[in-house]
């Protein structure tokens, strides 16, 4: 099986949905679009990953490749592809499922807990955050988790599409790479942690399990 992903920014990698792919024998390719690499042919991958950002969807006079990327993402889903969505990549599907991205109420970032709504997920997980857009459910899906600041925490499309708003892929090194790249974001709010607060609460053993459990449930699979 081939799975191709999408990389917005340098510091944002797969995290351990790389470790899992490589268990499961897959060729793994990658468009970096901050670099201006071309997206791939519909042929050349059975599965995609679209991955976060602190760039928001509708940036497009910033980062013109937002544009093509939106049209790739919507050819992807009804190719009826497996597609999996983190974060920027959760508001991307939910754009191209015809569903409205906006700011949220506040920003949230740091570990927080979610309450589950669907076998995919744990009922009680305290997840990895770092967002400060939301977005509605699209029509047709099936909502994942919430959490206290955002109550569309992701949804699940037809068995085979994916959207998290939260960050289930976390390693340490990826967490680290967050706080250094946009560390100017840990400001003092009600749902953003400090910096020592971020590093205590890390519970990446609990995360990065359910994030592999999740991936072998995906149907079919990448």
């Amino acid at each position: 099986m081939k799975l191709h992903w999408l990389q917005h920014v340098p510091f944002e990698g797969l995290g351990i949905i790389e470790d899992w792919a490589k268990s499961q024998h897959m060729e793994i390719s990658c468009t970096r679009l901050f670099a201006d690499e071309p997206l791939p042919d519909m042929e050349s991958f059975d599965g995609l990953v679209i991955m976060g950002g602190p760039m928001s969807i509708y940036d497009h006079d910033e980062y013109s490749w937002l544009v093509e990327e939106k049209k790739f993402i919507k050819t992807t889903l009804d190719a009826g592809k497996t597609v999996l969505g983190i974060c920027l990549g959760a508001q991307l599907i939910a754009d191209a499922l015809g569903a409205k991205v906006y700011p949220g109420p506040q920003k949230e970032i740091g570990w927080f807990p979610l309450q589950g709504s669907h076998p995919l997920l744990p009922e009680i997980l305290t997840a990895f955050h770092w967002h400060g857009d939301t977005f509605d459910l699209p029509k047709g899906t099936t909502p994942l988790a919430s959490s206290a600041a955002c109550k569309n925490q992701g949804f699940i499309y037809n068995n085979r599409v994916i959207a998290l708003q939260f960050h289930l892929e976390t390693t340490p090194e990826s967490m680290e790479a967050l706080i250094e790249n946009c560390g100017n974001e840990l400001v003092n709010a009600p749902y953003i942690q400090t910096t020592p607060e971020i590093r205590k609460a890390a519970r990446f053993e609990e995360i990065n399990a359910a994030m592999t459990q999740l991936l072998d449930q995906l149907s079919p699979p990448f």
